[in-house]
């Protein structure tokens, strides 16, 4: 018994080890991979009142692909660091770690009851080790959930069609459904809230358990409890899943002449994907551009500063700080003129999930004087965080460094207020949209 107990030992302090060693060494990588994603993940479309749940996804500098958001392309290189330092512990260090085993073995020995395997133990270290640094954005991501984020970042995947997040309770909020996408076709609306799937509760379950319950083969039904405002006890709904692709923009030009054009996530192509909906807007000679970043959840640090130089001419779109005291103004040689969308008249319009990467533009915009803010104070996402794919698959994110405004205004924990706030109503009609009819109107009238 003496020795599958030392080897336990060995093996699970190894693990915890390198989880520490992530964390303590993480300023002084140089890496470029880094996180800031609000945790928002798709199973669909985001809504105009998505609860962002904290995952989601910022580099150094522009100059390297950075992801801060939940659905990164897969062309990215692997995020494994290539080197992690030995580190070296105090004598008071390691005897207070004596206390862990001094418990294991006690728990072995008088525990009524099954034991969990080596697995789950370790896994519940980590998680009860990074929850003690009080930040919901460094986290360990274990390898079921990383497969669903791997298989996000294809822009595909099988599942329902909407995007969910954590609310302020803890309970899997439905934030947004595709258009036309199963979910919505069975009648599952932005708001509702997740009790049971397939009469299993997924209360008190993390998100990313919550996911890989709801997602599923396509062509396979999967069975919701739902809670709803309007509806005064749960009730179940059946939706057939398929087979989707994650969309990235929607663009629209209106009755009244205004160019719409809602970015859903900063991808790895929502510079490219923006742009082509501007040209498309520009040709219709528009009398102004609403640009939607209600519910987008971030997504990549270059991507998010492209996007907003197709809006500016000059000057600084993100101010990135770091712990140790650097600091760095991005993108480094100021946005560059002569983009499409520098000159049309712009409102943007913001909510509670707006968050990340999305803040980022917005605020670079409003600060910039640029364009105004319609709709609600946004999320609040404005840390960085740096992602390691472990050697099971599984991945651990450390936050490095935080986001400010150009303007030096703090974006963690307080998020932007709008120029012109417009609550989002409990009882709003279906169809009405009055957040977008006050954008409408400023750009028409000019108040």
């Amino acid at each position: 018994m003496k020795k599958p107990v030392k080897a336990f030992r060995f093996f699970l302090l190894s693990l915890l080890l390198l989880a520490i060693v992530g964390i303590i060494f993480m300023s002084g990588f140089g890496s470029a991979y880094l996180l800031a994603g609000s945790g928002a993940l798709p199973m669909g479309t985001s809504g105009p009142r998505q609860v962002v749940y904290p995952t989601a996804t910022p580099l150094p500098d522009s100059s390297q692909a950075s992801q801060v958001g939940e659905t990164p392309e897969p062309t990215l290189p692997s995020t494994t660091p290539t080197l992690i330092p030995t580190p070296v512990y105090k004598n008071e260090d390691q005897e207070t770690f004596q206390l862990f085993w001094e418990v294991w073995d006690l728990v072995q020995r008088n525990f009524y009851g099954d034991l969990p395997d080596i697995q789950a133990i370790t896994y519940a270290a980590i998680h009860g080790m990074l929850d003690s640094l009080g930040d919901q954005y460094t986290a360990f991501i274990e390898p079921q959930a990383a497969a669903i984020i791997s298989e996000d970042a294809t822009g595909e995947f099988e599942g329902i069609g909407a995007f969910v997040g954590m609310n302020d309770d803890n309970i899997l909020e439905i934030s947004g459904v595709f258009e036309g996408g199963p979910a919505d076709e069975a009648g599952v609306k932005a708001g509702d809230l997740v009790l049971e799937v397939d009469g299993v509760s997924i209360v008190g379950m993390s998100l990313y358990e919550a996911i890989g319950l709801i997602r599923g083969p396509a062509g396979s039904d999967v069975t919701l409890s739902i809670a709803r405002k309007s509806v005064n006890e749960p009730f179940e709904i059946v939706v057939t899943r398929d087979r989707l692709e994650i969309p990235i923009t929607t663009v629209e030009i209106r009755e009244d002449g205004i160019g719409y054009l809602r970015l859903h996530e900063f991808s790895a192509t929502a510079r490219k994907l923006t742009e082509q909906g501007l040209a498309e807007l520009l040709e219709e000679n528009p009398k102004g551009i609403i640009l939607d970043l209600r519910g987008n959840p971030g997504g990549w640090l270059d991507q998010s500063i492209e996007v907003a130089d197709l809006f500016l001419d000059d000057g600084v779109v993100v101010i990135e700080r770091w712990s140790d005291g650097q600091e760095k103004e991005l993108p480094p040689s100021g946005a560059q003129p002569g983009d499409l969308g520098e000159d049309i008249p712009l409102v943007v319009l913001v909510n509670g999930s707006t968050a990340s990467a999305a803040e980022i533009v917005a605020g670079a915009l409003q600060d910039r004087e640029r364009a105004i803010l319609i709709g609600e104070t946004t999320f609040g996402k404005g840390s960085v965080q740096r992602p390691f794919t472990l050697s099971d698959g599984s991945e651990l994110r450390v936050t490095i460094a935080r986001w400010f405004t150009p303007n030096d205004r703090a974006i963690q924990g307080q998020g932007l207020e709008p120029d012109i706030e417009v609550p989002w109503p409990e009882d709003v009609a279906e169809g009405e949209d009055p957040q977008l009819e006050q954008a409408v109107e400023y750009l028409l009238s000019g108040d």
